[in-house]
């Protein structure tokens, strides 16, 4: 079968490889639709935050098909639609153990949730990282629609929250320089687009807050400005998320605002424990997320769609596909 492989840093090729055998407890998938995220060109790059090993096959966003079950899977057979968590106790699929950017890979049955019929191939893959949005807005604390919101940058993660949002019901406004991804963040149900970069931002988002800030600030870029930003934007009493990843940064900040605006705030990580309302959610509401993907590549051509993420800044999201049957 192929697989696309990391055989060492900066280095990546598709490479014919054999079928992996089943474990009793594991499924047989078929891929079929791959998204790439900053996290693997990281772990392309030799870095990631445990420990690995080259050759690694990456893909931790995905969907697929299942082509066989091991004797003792009990919930899943032949034809089951699935998407899987990444985190799985001390591996992480797709990085400390090889994923899904391949024809076939093998997947325990514990880790994989059923797809929604009403979700494509393309929509499945994009749950993994539309769930980090969605948590996000969990541990925001009982947001809805009277709530104003403040999403400060509009990448894969940070679009994710704006439309779990909206579909929440509360009103959000974006701060994002990019017009393609504030364009996308107003089709996802952003109420108005700001550009953090512009004179006057904070003034512009006191007026898109009908003059008190925001009752509700996820930061989703990873910039140290932008973590100290979410305390300027924030309202009285106003709930704080930190999503964006940053390790050894740093920017001045008012941290005295955090008492004098009685201010809560938290860090969080990945999504756990929230697949299945995170479907449930992408179900019930037909939210769709598909236009997040800016270009998409067969398996067979999967080095094009690794350069694309490399070398093309304006790319939101791209997929690796394939339609490889046994």
């Amino acid at each position: 079968m192929r697989a696309l492989q990391f055989t060492g840093p900066d280095q990546f090729r598709v490479n014919e490889i054999d079928i992996p055998e089943l474990a009793p407890d594991e499924v047989l998938v078929a891929s079929r639709s791959v998204g790439i995220c900053h996290s693997d060109i990281e772990l392309l790059a030799g870095r990631y935050i445990i420990p690995f090993d080259y050759p690694v096959i990456p893909g931790h966003e995905w969907a697929g098909e299942v082509v066989r079950a091991g004797r003792d899977v009990r919930r899943l057979g032949v034809g089951d639609r699935v998407v899987g968590e990444c985190v799985i106790g001390e591996d992480h699929f797709g990085f400390s153990i090889s994923g899904a950017a391949a024809e076939f890979f093998v997947a325990k049955e514990s880790w994989l949730h059923v797809l929604p019929d009403n979700l494509s191939w393309t929509q499945g893959a994009l749950v993994e990282p539309f769930s980090c949005g969605y948590y996000a807005t969990v541990r925001a604390d009982n947001l809805d629609a009277s709530d104003t919101v403040v999403v400060l940058g509009a990448g894969p993660i940070g679009l994710g929250v704006v439309a779990a949002a909206a579909g929440h019901g509360a009103k959000v406004v974006v701060a994002e320089p990019s017009t393609a991804r504030g364009e996308l963040a107003l089709w996802l149900g952003a109420d108005r687009v700001l550009d953090p970069t512009a004179d006057g931002f904070d003034e512009q988002v006191l007026d898109a807050t009908e003059g008190v800030g925001a009752s509700v600030v996820f930061e989703a870029s990873g910039k140290p400005s932008a973590m100290a930003t979410a305390l300027e934007v924030a309202a009285f009493r106003a709930r704080i998320v930190y999503i964006g990843i940053d390790v050894g940064g740093s920017a001045p900040a008012r941290l005295g605002l955090f008492q004098s605006k009685e201010l809560q705030g938290r860090g969080i990580i990945g999504s756990p424990g929230v697949w299945p309302q995170t479907l449930r959610f992408l179900s019930r509401t037909g939210t769709d997320l598909s236009p997040l993907v800016t270009a998409s590549h067969d398996l067979a051509d999967a080095e094009k769609a690794v350069s694309a993420v490399l070398e093309d800044r304006s790319q939101v999201k791209v997929h690796i596909t394939s339609s490889a049957q046994l």
